[in-house]
């Protein structure tokens, strides 16, 4: 299944990114990534053991000799580095729905896409990584905590079969996750921000324990522009709650001065917390947002 996500050019391009975390408190646990803090001590520091994909240029092969053991060499100015990635896998991820529009700009597969590459990246550059869809508070699927390249090919199958479904209380969900995952890291949240009742609280509880945020807000372009016309009764995915509307053109137009300015609320917000925030529509590439867009924002380099 891993092989629908990704091919080997794309996996090669991934290799050449690194994720950057500028906040994130520093000192929880020392591990094999340089640290964007800048230092100039290769003082020893500790030992790990080994993980399965780390360099074995990395490995004590004297302590080896003496304990049958690997161990990796750890130096002061090198932390590892707490990646979190947390996809959005309620129903509204799940359109257009079969039949109802190109495959290609399906919210939940873009989603997947883009968890599984910045996910991979944590993996290749030596992370600890965790990959969390979240359904609901207390029904939250996580793979993880794992680090090294060699556990790219199982991430990459279990987001694969990722399937979104029922309704989601986002601010429920994520306080979920942040009581019980509490070591701070880099927190990448995937979601179309669909919820009646708001995802902020969520997210302020993430930032709470010490995560450095980064919000990539999907849109498919059904959404941003909806081909619709005429008396029409339309159908919440997550809740069956159903309203009758007439869509003319003074309608189409207020709902998009209305999306455009719920946009800016989310962009205002995020900048006043600190928050990264990137917002898509799912009918661009995703190679763009994690080539371009991220790296802009400081969250890749």
């Amino acid at each position: 299944m891993s092989e629908r996500l990704f091919d080997e050019k794309t996996l090669r391009q991934l290799d050449q990114l690194s994720l950057i975390a500028n906040r994130v408190r520093a000192g929880v646990m020392k591990g094999e990534r340089r640290s964007v803090r800048r230092g100039t001590s290769l003082e020893f520091a500790d030992y790990r053991n080994y993980a399965r994909g780390d360099d074995l240029r990395r490995v004590d092969w004297n302590v080896f000799a003496r304990l049958e053991r690997p161990f990796i060499k750890l130096f002061e100015e090198e932390e590892d580095l707490s990646v979190h990635v947390l996809i959005d896998a309620s129903a509204s991820m799940d359109f257009p729905r079969e039949g109802e529009g190109e495959a290609a700009h399906h919210k939940f597969r873009f989603a997947q896409r883009v968890g599984a590459a910045l996910a991979y990246i944590g993996l290749a550059n030596g992370d600890n990584v965790a990959v969390t869809a979240l359904y609901g508070a207390g029904l939250n699927v996580t793979w993880g905590a794992h680090r090294g390249r060699g556990r790219s090919l199982a991430l990459l199958d279990y987001i694969a079969a990722l399937k979104p479904a029922g309704n989601l209380d986002l601010v429920a969900a994520l306080r979920d996750y942040a009581m019980r995952f509490s070591r701070p890291g880099l927190c990448l949240f995937i979601s179309d921000l669909l919820a009646p009742n708001g995802w902020q609280d969520g997210i302020t509880a993430l930032q709470g324990i010490g995560h450095e945020v980064a919000i990539i807000h999907l849109l498919s372009p059904e959404e941003i522009d909806p081909p619709l016309v005429g008396d029409l009764q339309l159908v919440d995915v997550e809740s069956g709650a159903t309203a009758d509307v007439t869509i003319d053109a003074p309608m189409r137009q207020m709902y998009v001065q209305r999306l455009l300015a719920w946009r800016d609320e989310i962009t205002a917000h995020c900048r006043k917390r600190g928050i990264h925030y990137a917002t898509v529509e799912t009918g661009s590439p995703w190679e763009t947002l994690i080539m371009s867009e991220l790296r802009r924002l400081g969250v890749l380099r």
